[in-house]
């Protein structure tokens, strides 16, 4: 995720991330069932590292009679490979399709693994000025040092077999599954997964769930209406895009709009009122949200990036 800064800023919000992720376990990938025939695997709230994997993000998979459909591909090859293990071990049936919910690096460094295996993959065409872009390309070159051994110079961008721009289901087993683009919000591609059927919101970075998000460069106003977006699905059961599966879905996403619009709140004002961003953060009550996790990492950042952005609309 690109972030604006300053070199003070970065630096203080960058030793944050990187004690969050010094404090983090080496996991690998388990499956746990969230509804019927249905799996995700919860990555680590961290930042991503080579003692990680770069395993900071979820991903979902469904069981159909006539086949396996994944969201996200996990942030390494290796990654992808044990997800692959995981769903052999559950089913036989060949993995269909990958739907992924953004381009993020988290979400996408194990794509190659699901084409190796001859998964389709789908994704919003929006993607694609993201992905032929020189910032992918370096993001890719860091991440092969920052993230060695997991991500190495075997470790490549793929291409989504097929880009859709509007709602689309595809049926496979019985199941029906809605892809629903509501970007631009996170990303300019964000894709959310409904399976109707099972009551199922497969969110992706839209939720974060039971910490701070990481807010970065995304539009907050247009995630917030993406957000009143998924609370009009009837969903029984969220699979977000970090941390663990939601049954208390309205309160879930609640949390993740209301900590966007209060953000914008506070250092719109902040920004209309042409007052520092120092002081505008400092006398700003965060204690609604300072208990949550990664908040010390990420809170300085969002409320930083947020400054700028609302700077700007206040021009």
């Amino acid at each position: 995720m690109l972030m604006l800064m300053t070199s003070r800023g970065l630096a203080t919000g960058v030793l944050a991330l990187a004690a969050a992720s010094a404090a983090a376990q080496v996991a690998a990938p388990q499956a746990q069932q969230v509804a019927a025939g249905s799996y995700m695997v919860q990555g680590l709230s961290a930042l991503g590292s080579s003692a990680n994997r770069n395993f900071i993000s979820n991903a979902a998979f469904v069981v159909t009679p006539d086949g396996v459909l994944v969201v996200d591909a996990l942030g390494a090859p290796v990654l992808a490979q044990e997800l692959l293990a995981q769903i052999r071990s559950i089913t036989s049936a060949p993995v269909r399709y990958v739907v992924l919910t953004h381009y993020h690096a988290d979400h996408v460094y194990g794509l190659q693994a699901f084409k190796d295996a001859g998964a389709t993959i789908i994704a919003h065409k929006d993607a694609r000025l993201y992905l032929n872009s020189d910032t992918a390309e370096l993001r890719l070159k860091a991440s092969r040092d920052e993230l060695a051994p997991a991500v190495d110079a075997a470790t490549r961008l793929v291409a989504a077999d097929r880009w859709i721009d509007q709602r689309t289901t595809l049926t496979l087993g019985g199941i029906d599954f809605v892809l629903q683009p509501v970007g631009p919000a996170h990303t300019l591609e964000d894709l959310v997964v409904w399976v109707p059927q099972l009551k199922l919101l497969i969110a992706g970075d839209l939720v974060f769930r039971g910490r701070i998000p990481f807010v970065g460069q995304a539009d907050s106003g247009r995630w917030i209406n993406a957000l009143d977006t998924l609370l009009s699905f009837d969903a029984g059961v969220i699979v977000p895009g970090h941390g663990p599966m939601s049954q208390h879905t309205r309160a879930d996403l609640e949390l993740t709009r209301d900590y966007l619009v209060y953000l914008r709140k506070a250092m719109g004002d902040a920004a209309r009122n042409m007052d520092p961003f120092e002081d505008a953060y400092a006398r700003t009550d965060w204690s609604r949200f300072e208990e949550l996790p990664l908040f010390n990492a990420a809170n300085r950042i969002n409320a930083y990036n947020t400054y700028l952005l609302m700077e700007q609309t206040a021009r």
